[in-house]
């Protein structure tokens, strides 16, 4: 089977969720899931079932984020871009060795538009991926450049969101 590359953008809720929910699908058919977070560190109730599904899908992310990247002072986001290098170098090289069947890249758009990955590294990724390796890559704003090169592009935006009738993010549902 050749694996193919899909993106996950638009403004509205549920590009993670959707993420996760084909990772879950893979595993569930004996495939093997690696999901990389960026940007993203605070506890969600979607980290606490994932960990029952080790060693078959596995979560890489920063604990240590705390906040949005434009509230962080200049030395929150220099340790947060030797975080994201070493992310992306140690996706590389994990997923050269066909270990995994579907890699997860939540928030790569995020870091791409705050200048910690650039889209040239991740075109060329994506051209040079091992021939199995399925890719889902999540975000707003997905810049032309990759869509033009990957097989899906889905577009999640809101119609109507709660926070426009100022009801606050709950837990178990938002995070």
């Amino acid at each position: 089977m050749t694996g193919l590359v899909h993106i996950y953008t638009g403004n509205g809720k549920g590009k993670t969720t959707a993420a996760i929910g084909l990772g879950i699908r893979a595993c569930g058919n004996g495939l093997k899931v690696i999901m990389v977070q960026f940007l993203k560190g605070s506890p969600t109730g979607e980290l606490a079932i994932l960990k029952k599904l080790e060693p078959d899908f596995k979560v890489y992310r920063n604990s240590e984020i705390k906040g949005f990247f434009w509230n962080m002072n200049r030395e929150q986001k220099e340790k947060l871009s030797r975080f994201t290098d070493e992310t992306l170098n140690y996706v590389m090289n994990k997923v050269s060795t066909e270990e995994w069947d579907l890699l997860i890249l939540d928030e790569v758009m995020g870091a791409i538009s705050n200048h910690l990955i650039s889209v040239r590294d991740i075109v060329k990724f994506i051209q040079n991926k091992p021939e199995k390796l399925e890719i889902v890559l999540t975000g707003r704003h997905a810049p032309q450049e990759l869509v033009d090169i990957v097989d899906y592009v889905s577009e999640i935006n809101p119609a109507k969101h709660p926070l426009e009738m100022g009801i606050a993010a709950r837990r178990g549902i938002e995070f």
